[in-house]
């Protein structure tokens, strides 16, 4: 079964790579053999992470992009290409959240939600899906939805209504694209221990909300890694148009 789930020949494109889930990503797919561009405004930690991954005797290169900049888009994606070859697997991660009630959420918290979480992801795809088109190339696009995308829950609507429009960006791209022989799946993570969210689930609210959860605890960083693995991977091959939630039974309630 290992060679079902084997990225080594694979070069892929993560955005929002320089930390949480994105450097999560990058580092179990590294692991596995792939070769990383990593994406992101802030090149800082994405340095970083590349010296880690080449200690570990990985291939990465740090590229900037700001996913709502379309020649940031272009000129990233050149960069990637050039030193590393044609990207084969791109793994939409990049994103934000703005926490305020509706409304109290000004026009700039949604255009600044909305156009790096979706507007973005749906740019970098496209622009994306038009160069494996143009070299007759199979591709497989990995978008970074959210169980928010299907619920919902206060302080974060614009959030919330960017991750549904990404589930249904997903299904929309994987039914044009499926005849260039591109894959375009999603995957849907519930609530994650991160870095920036850390210190929230020792406080009270934290707490509720991890009693809301079925499993009754918040999901480690690695528990999305079979996930990840699966949609990078050929061993998603007759796979397009689908989300893929893991939260542990969050959405059951």
């Amino acid at each position: 079964m290992s060679g079902l789930f084997d990225v080594s020949k694979e070069i892929i494109l993560i955005t929002g790579a320089s930390q949480g889930l994105g450097r999560q990503f990058a580092r179990v797919l590294s692991a596995h053999g792939a070769a990383l561009a990593l994406a992101a405004r802030q090149t800082a930690k994405l340095k970083d992470l590349e010296t880690e991954i080449r200690a570990n005797g990985g291939r990465a290169l740090a590229v900037q992009m700001d996913v709502t900049d379309m020649a940031s888009i272009t000129k990233a994606i050149d960069a990637a290409e050039a030193a590393l070859g044609p990207v084969s697997v791109l793994i939409n991660n990049a994103g934000i959240a703005i926490e305020k009630m509706a409304v109290e959420q000004t026009e700039d918290d949604w255009d600044s939600v909305i156009n790096a979480n979706l507007k973005g992801a749906y740019f970098v795809a496209t622009e994306m899906a038009r160069r494996m088109i143009a070299r007759k190339q199979e591709g497989n696009i990995v978008n970074i939805a959210s169980v928010l995308g299907f619920g919902v829950m206060k302080f974060l609507s614009p959030y919330t209504i960017s991750k549904a429009g990404i589930v249904q960006a997903t299904k929309a791209m994987a039914l044009e694209l499926a005849a260039n022989r591109i894959r375009v799946n999603a995957l849907a993570p519930g609530y994650i221990d991160t870095e920036i969210n850390h210190d929230f689930w020792s406080t009270p609210g934290g707490e509720k909300l991890t009693k809301r959860i079925p499993q009754r605890r918040v999901g480690n960083e690695s528990d999305l890694d079979g996930a990840i693995m699966l949609l990078a991977s050929s061993a998603s091959r007759y796979m397009t148009g689908s989300v893929i939630t893991v939260d542990g039974g969050f959405l059951l309630t």
